[in-house]
C-alpha cells in the first residue's frame, strides 16, 4: 500500500499540477494558496488574458526578466481577490522560491507560510520574508507517481 501524502507533500503536488499549465518555457511554476487546509486558489506563469503566450511568440525578456508573464504567485492572488477568497493567514505552496516581487506581494496580501522545494536565484524574497515573519518551509521535491489501484478498489465492493 503506497504511503498517504502528508498535507505539505499533498499541495506541493497540486502546485506541481498547476505548474503544468505554465506558458512560459523560461520557468514553469505553480502556485496554491491554501487556508485551513483547504484550496483557496491556484495559479501558474502565464500571459495576461487575451494576450499571446510566450511558447507562441517567444519571451519578452527586459533585464533578464521576461515581463509578458504573470507569475504564478501573482495570478494566484489575482485569482483569490477576483472570487471574493480572503487569503489573510493562508499558506502559499509554490513550485519556486518566489521571486522579490512575488515575495513582497505574498506578504502583502497577509501569507503567513511558504512551502518550497525548489530555490530561485538571486532573490531577496529570503530577507522580506524574515522581516514579516513569514515562515519559509523547504521540502524534498514529491514524487511525481500517482498510483490508482481500481483493481482493488473494484473488489473491496
Amino acid at each position: 500500500m503506497n504511503k498517504r501524502p502528508d498535507w505539505d507533500e499533498y499541495f506541493l503536488k497540486l502546485a506541481m499540477l498547476a505548474s503544468e499549465r505554465a506558458t512560459c518555457p523560461r520557468m514553469h511554476c505553480g502556485c496554491v494558496l491554501v487556508k485551513d487546509k483547504r484550496v483557496v486558489s491556484t495559479g501558474y506563469n502565464g500571459s495576461i488574458p487575451g494576450d499571446e503566450h510566450c511558447e507562441e511568440v517567444g519571451c519578452l525578456v527586459v533585464d533578464n526578466h521576461c515581463v509578458r508573464t504573470v507569475h504564478a504567485e501573482m495570478n494566484a492572488i489575482v485569482q483569490a481577490a477576483k472570487r471574493g477568497h480572503a487569503i489573510d493567514g493562508a499558506t502559499a505552496y509554490v513550485t519556486n522560491m518566489p521571486c522579490t516581487g512575488c515575495a513582497k506581494a505574498l506578504i502583502t496580501a497577509g501569507i503567513k507560510r511558504v512551502v518550497v522545494f525548489s530555490d530561485y536565484h538571486d532573490t531577496l524574497a529570503t530577507q522580506f520574508f524574515a522581516k514579516a515573519g513569514v515562515k519559509i518551509d523547504k521540502h524534498a521535491v514529491p514524487s511525481t507517481a500517482i498510483v490508482y489501484n481500481l483493481k482493488d478498489y473494484s473488489s473491496a465492493r
